[in-house]
């Protein structure tokens, strides 16, 4: 499955396995290339270390989270929502099954106050690629049971951005909508813009979940598990970004359906 292997290898590329297996391999060349053992070890360590900054995690965030907040006037040329999915907490046992993640909530919650605003139809899109309910489902039931904001459509065969777009935009060209307000997180807007436009649609960004703008502290100088988490999702983009790029087909509006 080309998702699996997707996922398999950026897990080993990224942070924290990505720098601790060229640590691992520094220790396994050392007997052998001293020096370079040596160099390959050491700048596995430091290079965590510094991801796992909240100075360096900072820095990156800075150079991808580049989407300023919706402008309010902006957003009545807008045709309809289209809410990206987060992942899934699953099983979760206070509601009985799959449900929407952390990272998911923000992104609906901030839809459904879009909505509010502005009255316009509401998109989700999130297919299950780990099984389980799908994402669109888990959306479209918390955005109905916890905030009372009717979904239009579900989108629920998708397993990620790429196809979030190409799956959805058929849906909303059915509607004769070509203009949509794009709700993510700020850092992932970039590459989910990309993708829609590819398919002919107008994107009006809406990001959400900033986590670039904190105030410096003596603190962020000192290794910490948010951070390092932090720069995961930094580097997991750019890394989405560029296999978007290599990958993407010169599409027309007219065939990208």
């Amino acid at each position: 499955m080309p998702w699996l292997v997707k996922k398999i290898l950026s897990a080993l590329v990224l942070p924290p396995a990505g720098p601790l297996l060229l640590a691992a391999l520094g220790l396994l060349l050392m007997r052998r290339w001293p020096r370079l053992g040596k160099t390959l070890a050491w700048g596995g360590i430091a290079l965590l270390w510094l991801l796992a900054t909240p100075l360096v995690a900072l820095a990156l965030i800075a150079l991808i989270e580049d989407v300023p907040p919706l402008d309010a006037s902006r957003a009545r040329h807008a045709q309809a929502i289209v809410v990206l999915g987060g992942g899934n907490y699953a099983n979760a046992p206070e509601y009985g099954g799959d449900t929407v993640s952390d990272s998911g909530l923000v992104r609906i919650r901030y839809a459904a106050r879009l909505h509010r605003e502005t009255g316009l139809p509401v998109l989700v899109t999130g297919g299950a690629p780990m099984g389980g309910v799908p994402e669109g489902i888990t959306m479209r039931d918390a955005l109905e049971r916890d905030f009372g904001v009717k979904v239009r459509w579900v989108e629920d065969r998708s397993y990620d951005t790429a196809q979030n777009a190409s799956k959805s935009a058929p849906i909303l060209a059915r509607a004769g909508i070509d203009r949509v307000l794009l709700v993510s997180h700020a850092m992932h807007l970039r590459r989910a813009r990309d993708a829609f436009e590819r398919h002919g649609l107008e994107v009006i960004p809406a990001p959400t979940a900033y986590f670039g703008r904190t105030e410096f502290t003596l603190l962020h100088l000192l290794p910490s598990a948010g951070a390092l988490r932090n720069s995961y999702f930094v580097l997991h983009e750019a890394l989405g970004v560029l296999v978007q790029n290599l990958t993407a087909k010169d599409k027309t509006p007219a065939d990208g359906h």
